[in-house]
């Protein structure tokens, strides 16, 4: 089983129901693939670095997950079956990309707290 993290971003027209529906439909589809959900964030509406497709903003969501490699090409497809999502990036995490990822997500926790 290999790490990876994807981030991918939702059309800033949709609700907030309808990014949760969005976001849960791509962990129930790693979830039928059989990987195991890491976390889940969501980084909410930001700002987009240059327009796509005439949006200047987007709902941002990243997700780390451990399946094997076959799943990023079904979870690829899903993504580019979807109107809703305007782009996203999958990568294979190494060692130190997971060591970094754990600490990040503990000084966010301790932040919030």
């Amino acid at each position: 089983m290999n790490n990876y993290e994807t981030v991918f971003i939702l059309t800033p027209v949709l609700s907030d129901a309808q990014v949760e529906e969005a976001v849960n439909k791509y962990v129930d589809l790693l979830k039928e693939k059989n990987c195991e959900i890491v976390a889940k964030e969501n980084w909410g509406l930001k700002k987009l670095a240059y327009p796509i497709q005439l949006k200047k903003n987007g709902f941002y969501t990243l997700i780390e997950f451990k399946g094997e490699g076959t799943v990023v090409a079904d979870l690829e497809l899903a993504f580019k079956r979807d109107e809703r999502v305007i782009r996203y990036l999958t990568t294979k995490l190494d060692k130190h990309a997971v060591e970094y990822a754990v600490t990040r997500r503990a000084k966010v926790k301790a932040s919030k707290a």
